[in-house]
């Protein structure tokens, strides 16, 4: 029996040196099958996205849109000190390297815009009237201030 099974893979070898397109099964399973333009660099994308490679944007608005629910440990213990227990709910975080690091973790989790200042920053009086709309803007109402007395006067 040993002597037959011998002969047919001895016999199958050779029909595959024999045939240039024959593929054995191992090469089919060990290939990476990721398509390259995946490892392309994404730098020039910027324009696409909006954003400028040179003056990066200084803050992200994080949205957790997706749940947490059967993923794992690590995962939602990032979501959890990321603050993003609510779904839908943005959360404003510094775009600093730490930050972006544990935003990697749960990428797939979340949404990240860019926090856009068309105003300017608010000031502490004006914070109460301030807002993010849907597009990634924050919206500043700005309190209108006294006029002094002798400006009035002359």
């Amino acid at each position: 029996m040993s002597g037959v099974c011998r002969s047919v893979s001895a016999k199958i070898l050779t029909e595959a040196l024999l045939c240039p397109w024959f593929v054995s099964a191992r090469s089919k399973f060990t290939k990476a099958r990721i398509p390259r333009e995946l490892f392309v660099e994404r730098s020039k994308e910027h324009e696409k996205y909006g954003g400028d490679p040179d003056q990066p944007h200084k803050l992200h608005i994080v949205t957790r849109v997706k749940s947490v629910m059967r993923r794992p440990h690590w995962e939602r213990e990032m979501v959890k000190h990321l603050g993003l227990q609510k779904a839908h709910t943005p959360v404003i975080h510094k775009n600093t390297p730490a930050v972006n690091n544990q935003l990697k973790f749960v990428k797939h989790l979340v949404r990240i815009q860019p926090l856009k200042t068309p105003y300017g920053l608010p000031a502490e009086q004006d914070m109460a009237d301030s807002y993010i709309n849907s597009n990634g803007e924050l919206i500043v109402h700005r309190l209108l201030q006294p006029l002094d007395p002798k400006a009035l006067k002359s």
